[in-house]
């Protein structure tokens, strides 16, 4: 099909809105067992009426413009997010490192996307899923400084001879996410001899639903930073300059320099409070525009005077048989940890509990922190290839005097993370694959580690 213009190329995806794949599968791709092939191919040979290709370049190639067909889903509070990253092009490690931004692959293949978006709904079949709005998108001036300089990063840990160690996590908004997470899709790079798993550009998860709630929802998310700030800092820098003036202020001091009552003993207050502290006011930390886009995960820290937290850090309740039926790289443990920025906001006490029952905290630090590779193809795969045997042999219940014990990861088992109840109280429980019971458990990074981390 023969286009004049982008906005022929649009006018032609428009076209699409309310209407199911089915309309769009000339080669009958979704009927067919041997080749099913993706949503995109459906559409670019049903809609737009050309070949699929794996062109280095953009698929309308004269307008320098991608084609991109991505699902969104609606969440159980009914709010819409996408389903997943958008997987953009692979990362040629050999090939990267000789280019500047400008020139890389990633910007010659994805500097404008033409994003179509369709609704997947888990019960209905691919044909029956329905386009629902199709976008030209250009990177806003203030994502584009964000992406430059997570481009940058990934190409220096290349350069470094660490491309085995690039991870989601390392960057805000472009992120290099595996792509054929098997042994044969390992990878030569340039500056070392240890294969790297194969790895592709993605706009993440978290970005690709800034746009669903901005493009479809049309909701107004809020930003603490600017474009002008962003061309000469890293997000990371701006976020430890607005808090650096707090620092070595208790929790009563800071509140009232910013005027906000704060319950020193209150959780959902001091957050509430960290929000002011960037400048904004009346809105959640995770609902602020670079926190929601960048997957920054937001997490209070408090210090003993000995400088270790009192407790392990706890995440989401471990879903039993998704550890026993996924490799580790679905795992909901990987997923976390692979593609999850913290924002860790370190608040220490200088009396012990026992000298002072009324203690109020000093704000020490923050720390904006992913976890390293390394440490998740060691340490935490360790942990989830142990669990996941003793899932297999089936969990060895034991009562106890306080309640019943199990052989799940323990916190004296792994440098790393552990496996503990989370729930609240004993009949809240859940079915193991075994068909057995247990008391609901929860995924939780040991206290020693994330002393580790804040010291370091």
């Amino acid at each position: 099909m023969d286009f004049k213009s982008i906005d022929d190329i649009i006018a032609r995806a428009k076209d699409a809105e309310g209407k199911t794949f089915q309309n769009f599968d000339i080669n009958q791709r979704l009927s067919s067992k041997r080749n099913k092939g993706g949503l995109g191919q459906i559409i670019e040979e049903g809609l737009f009426g050309y070949e699929v290709n794996s062109s280095s370049e953009a698929d309308f190639g004269d307008f320098g413009v991608e084609l991109k067909v991505t699902p969104i889903k609606v969440n159980k509070n009914k709010t819409l997010s996408a389903k997943e990253r958008l997987v953009l092009n692979i990362i040629n490690y050999l090939e990267e490192v000789n280019y500047t931004f400008e020139t890389s692959s990633f910007w010659r293949k994805n500097e404008k996307l033409l994003i179509m978006f369709y609704l997947w709904e888990k019960e209905l079949d691919r044909k029956d899923y329905q386009v629902l709005k199709s976008i030209l998108f250009t990177y806003p001036e203030e994502d584009l400084e964000v992406i430059k300089k997570d481009w940058a990063i990934i190409v220096e840990k290349i350069k470094a001879g660490k491309a085995e160690e690039l991870s989601e996590g390392d960057t805000m908004y472009l992120g290099a996410c595996t792509k054929g997470a098997t042994k044969n899709s390992l990878r030569v790079q340039p500056y070392s001899e240890v294969p790297a798993m194969q790895r592709a550009f993605s706009l993440k998860q978290s970005y690709m639903t800034s746009l669903v709630r901005k493009h479809i929802d049309q909701e107004k998310i809020i930003s603490f930073t600017t474009a002008d700030e962003l061309k000469n800092k890293s997000l990371e820098e701006i976020l430890y300059e607005r808090f650096e003036p707090y620092i070595g202020k208790s929790v009563l001091e800071i509140s009232k320099l910013i005027g906000y009552t704060v319950n020193p003993f209150n959780k959902s207050t001091i957050a509430n409070m960290i929000s002011t502290m960037l400048g904004i006011t009346g809105i959640k930390l995770n609902d602020i525009e670079e926190f929601s886009k960048a997957n920054i995960e937001f997490k209070t820290i408090r210090l003993e005077p000995n400088g270790k937290p009192k407790e392990s850090m706890s995440f989401e309740i471990v879903d039993f048989n998704r550890w026993l039926s996924d490799s580790f790289e679905e795992s909901q443990f990987y997923e976390k940890f692979e593609e999850t920025k913290f924002l860790f906001v370190v608040f220490q006490y200088d009396e012990t509990a026992k000298e002072n029952s009324n203690r109020v905290p000093y704000f020490k630090k923050v720390i904006l922190w992913n976890m390293p590779e390394k440490i998740i193809q060691s340490d935490l795969k360790e942990m989830w290839v142990t669990g996941r045997k003793v899932l297999q042999e089936g969990v060895k219940l034991t009562s106890i005097k306080r309640g019943v014990s199990n052989n799940l990861p323990k916190l004296t088992e792994n440098q790393v993370a552990h496996i503990r109840p989370k729930a609240r109280n004993a009949s809240d429980t859940v079915r193991l694959p075994d068909g057995q019971h247990i008391t609901k458990q929860a995924y939780w990074l040991n206290r020693n580690y994330i002393a580790k981390i804040i010291n370091e």
